[in-house]
């Protein structure tokens, strides 16, 4: 299973991708060595959509409006882990 170019590929595409595997792995009919090169694959997808989550998380502003009128924005709460 070849690696996808990461510079390419979208959140959705690399989730896609990502279940796929997960399904062909968790059937069991997948040999050893393809086995391994997959779940590293998977490793590698999982270790990109969770970059992008925080990337996009980031970027998420919570906007408040005031009692005069005016707009503000505060970074968003994160959520506790």
């Amino acid at each position: 299973m070849k690696q996808p170019d990461f510079n390419k590929i979208s959140f959705e595409d690399a989730l896609a991708q990502l279940e796929n595997i997960v399904r062909e792995l968790e059937a069991g009919k997948i040999k050893l060595d393809d086995a391994v090169e997959a779940y590293e694959t998977a490793t590698a997808l999982k270790k990109f959509c969770e970059d992008k989550l925080k990337s996009a998380q980031l970027k998420i502003e919570k906007i408040n409006l005031m009692p005069d009128g005016q707009v503000s924005s505060e970074p968003f709460a994160q959520a506790e882990e």
